[in-house]
């Protein structure tokens, strides 16, 4: 029997995974493999009757721009008694790629093991994928999907803004980003909104919803003080992973949890809950400013990837070939900014047995030239600010955050 290799999809969607199947497909099938894509994961990868799509150059070459995943993707994590032999031993199969996040990979590395141990030797290759960009990578350079998520935001985000100009009215858009605010401030700087809060602001202070909100409050008076009645605030769901549970219960938010404790942010609305929020400070404050939510999620995901992304993960699905024929396996495909292929192992990242998220630098030049750009009050706008507020320097953005 010919040889085969064998793609799987973990997690969610980002914009080029099929970018990166293809490229894998057409690299592998050059070179006489068969090359067999198996839906949901690792659930469908050890059940009796998987559901396999065995790629061929056209179904390849037709889906390489596409966004979303020909593959259907799984969260289910398997575990060791999970396990069988079945589709390895029957497709002749000599290398796993697995596509998604640090747990798809490590289980990876655990599949492969079990393999060794039933003398079945395969390598397993992984392509990290998140539109979060919070992956460690070398050189910092971005996780494939981010870019073209971001553009798709930046997108939406415009036309947002310019419904907030013609109406005069403000926006409260809420963006995805578990742990990190890279997509908020990519969106956020792209839209030349006047204020963002990502979680990595919170430095130097606690996070609070009274916090998050006063910096709201303190761009829609800082506009006014302007004669600008309009204006968008964007605020990642990162806030809500280092919110206290008992704070944002205390407020009436009731959010489900997932099996790792990870609040599941997709099943509420960030914006609905923060415009609602910031309505009732600014009907308590007398302030008639009309403000609407936008959430930015699920739409973002299966984006069609950009050109930038489209060259990323075609090189990454070029890597996964070079490595394998380098015999490298168990580890992660990365290319630095020069296109230079290496391996990556967990290991190369994990501290405590965790890897640690990449959070946005607000240290970084980049970071505090936008900062600088975002309107807020300032000491010198105390006493203008005192027609709208009683208390202007609570509102004022760097003693709210501490920074000054």
């Amino acid at each position: 029997m010919k040889p085969s290799i064998v793609i799987i999809c973990g997690g969610g969607p980002a914009p080029g995974i099929n970018t990166v199947i293809a490229m894998v497909a057409k690299a592998f099938i050059a070179d006489d493999y068969r090359v067999l894509g198996v839906h949901h994961g690792y659930q469908g990868l050890f059940s009796e009757n998987p559901e396999i799509k065995e790629f061929d150059f056209e179904h390849a070459d037709r889906i390489f721009s596409r966004g979303g995943s020909t593959l259907i993707m799984s969260r289910f994590k398997p575990k060791n008694e999970d396990f069988n032999t079945r589709i390895f031993e029957r497709e002749n199969v000599k290398l796993l790629v697995t596509i998604g996040g640090d747990d798809t990979a490590s289980t990876a590395n655990r599949v492969t093991n079990y393999l060794a141990d039933k003398d079945i030797v395969i390598s397993n290759i992984h392509v990290p994928k998140t539109i979060d960009n919070d992956l460690p990578l070398p050189d910092r350079n971005p996780t494939f999907g981010f870019h073209s998520a971001k553009d798709e935001g930046v997108k939406i985000g415009n036309t947002v803004y310019e419904d907030a100009r013609t109406a005069r009215q403000w926006f409260v858009m809420s963006a995805m980003g578990r742990s990190a605010g890279h997509l908020a401030f990519g969106i956020a700087t792209g839209c030349h909104f006047p204020m963002m809060i990502i979680p990595e602001m919170f430095n130097k202070t606690k996070v609070s919803i009274d916090k998050i909100l006063k910096l709201v409050i303190s761009s829609i008076v800082k506009r006014k003080i302007l004669g600008i009645e309009y204006g968008v605030a964007l605020i990642s769901e990162g806030v809500f992973h280092i919110l206290d549970t008992e704070e944002i219960e205390n407020r009436g938010i009731h959010l489900t949890h997932d099996a790792h404790g990870h609040p599941e942010l997709g099943n509420v609305s960030k914006s609905h809950i923060f415009n609602v929020l910031l309505q009732e400070i600014l009907h308590k404050l007398n302030l008639d400013v009309k403000s609407r939510p936008v959430e930015l999620g699920y739409e973002l995901r299966c984006a069609r990837p950009i050109g930038f992304d489209l060259t990323l993960c075609s090189l990454l699905g070029l890597g996964v070939k070079k490595l394998f024929n380098e015999g490298v396996s168990g580890c992660i495909v990365s290319a630095n900014s020069s296109g230079d292929i290496s391996p990556i192992y967990l290991s190369d990242f994990e501290e405590n047995g965790k890897i640690p998220p990449r959070l946005v630098d607000i240290d970084a030049q980049i970071a505090q030239l936008f900062f600088k750009e975002l309107h807020y009050i300032m000491p010198e706008d105390y006493e203008q600010a005192k027609q709208y507020l009683p208390d202007p320097e609570s509102y004022d953005f760097n003693k709210i955050l501490n920074w000054s």
